[in-house]
């Protein structure tokens, strides 16, 4: 089942593409929206697809010859990461979020945005290759969270 959430005129559209499990739309624009503002972007059109495991493994197959699944995939649009306006897709495997979300001490929804702020972080322009570039982005998904009041204290 496919369902846009968005009007047809938004730069950032989200769409369920997953049969059974839902997210709280409101607060993951929003929370995108305050990522977005504290980085000093805007949107140039952003689409964030709900999936499942079925279509995240084939994205990660086809387009980045990964054979494993994963949590989040962001795919770029724009023509480069230095520019302030965001452009691109990010897919959010709603089984992984489903399944892993309280070994990190978070509801569902808050690890569906957490995911959908590390897809986003790329999008901008982090990399997470090497462990101080995964820790930085670790810090600042938590910032986030934190911020827009998704994420226990410390």
């Amino acid at each position: 089942m496919t369902r846009r959430t968005e009007d047809a005129s938004s730069p950032l559209e989200v769409t369920h593409h997953h049969p059974d499990l839902r997210v709280d739309e409101r607060a993951l624009t929003s929370t995108l929206s305050l990522v977005l503002e504290r980085e000093g972007r805007s949107i140039g059109s952003l689409s964030v697809i709900l999936t499942d495991h079925e279509t995240v493994l084939e994205l990660n197959r086809r387009y980045l010859q990964h054979d494993y699944l994963t949590d989040v995939l962001s795919f770029p649009l724009g023509a480069d990461d230095a520019s302030d306006v965001v452009e691109g897709e990010i897919y959010i495997d709603l089984d992984t979020a489903a399944e892993r979300h309280t070994e990190f001490g978070m509801s569902f929804d808050e690890e569906v945005r957490r995911y959908a702020i590390h897809g986003l972080l790329h999008l901008i322009g982090y990399d997470d290759a090497t462990p101080k570039g995964a820790e930085a982005m670790e810090r600042l998904e938590e910032v986030y969270l934190r911020a827009a009041g998704n994420a226990p204290p410390l």
